[in-house]
């Protein structure tokens, strides 16, 4: 399995980033994951991209840092394996041979350049029509210390079964790189992911979760990402058919 299963945690004071109010979160348009480095040349561009893709606050998008180009002379600061082995699941959802960066990934189940702005906003809307969007409601709140999701009914035409997933990310995050092709350059990144966890099954039912919140808020440990995913027959990551995003505080996208 990509995700990793591992005690669940989520953390107090959780609030929905935008318009939604205090302790509920607001239903996003998709998810747009970004498979980026620091020591790629052509993704700077896609990074600017996909800050404006945050400001827009109405899709969940999470950006994930890569490790196979550390071999250019610089290590990702961000980078681990396993945002790599989610990349090279997709590919292997989408029987591509191969992965690049900066890669766009669009409701796990198409791509786009990372750098292409209106073709990810085109993407997220074609398939928001044509019913391969998020179709199952997914929605959170902070009770006292806990958080409570719930996840609607599925239909004959979305996945039977999916897993509940919580992507964990950082605000924003400035680097400077020293060494490679980026060499010189400070670099702004936002909801860089840094742990992604299976919570959960959903079974096409309505479903609730309560999960303990006692640490996010602390240490750049700033938002999740709550995903319900699909996934193929040896673990890889496929279809998402719902989430919701979820902030540490009472921060805006422009803090």
């Amino acid at each position: 399995m990509l995700l990793r299963f591992r005690s669940m945690v989520v953390v107090a004071g959780l609030l929905i980033a935008g318009s939604a109010s205090a302790g509920e979160s607001k239903a996003p348009k998709g998810v747009v994951e970004l498979f980026t480095s620091q020591g790629c040349a052509s993704c700077p561009p896609a990074d600017t991209t996909f800050s404006q893709l945050v400001a827009q606050g109405d899709v969940v998008a999470l950006s994930y840092h890569v490790d196979y180009w550390n071999y250019l002379g610089w290590t990702d600061t961000l980078a681990s394996k396993e945002n790599t082995e989610r990349q090279y699941g997709y590919a292997k959802t989408m029987g591509r041979s191969g992965v690049y960066t900066p890669q766009a990934i669009i409701n796990g189940r198409d791509h786009v350049k990372g750098t292409d702005l209106v073709g990810i906003n085109s993407k997220v809307d074609g398939m928001r029509s044509k019913g391969e969007g998020l179709v199952v409601p997914v929605s959170a709140a902070m009770h006292g210390d806990e958080i409570e999701i719930e996840i609607g009914a599925g239909n004959a035409q979305i996945p039977a079964e999916a897993e509940v997933v919580v992507a964990y990310f950082t605000k924003k995050q400035q680097v400077e790189v020293t060494k490679g092709e980026n060499s010189g350059k400070n670099m702004d990144y936002w909801h860089s992911v840094y742990d992604v966890q299976s919570v959960g099954m959903w079974n096409g039912q309505t479903m609730s979760l309560k999960l303990p919140g006692k640490l996010m808020g602390k240490s750049k440990k700033d938002g999740c990402a709550i995903l319900l995913q699909a996934s193929g027959p040896n673990g890889e990551p496929a279809e998402i058919i719902g989430a919701t995003i979820l902030m540490a505080g009472r921060k805006k996208l422009d803090d």
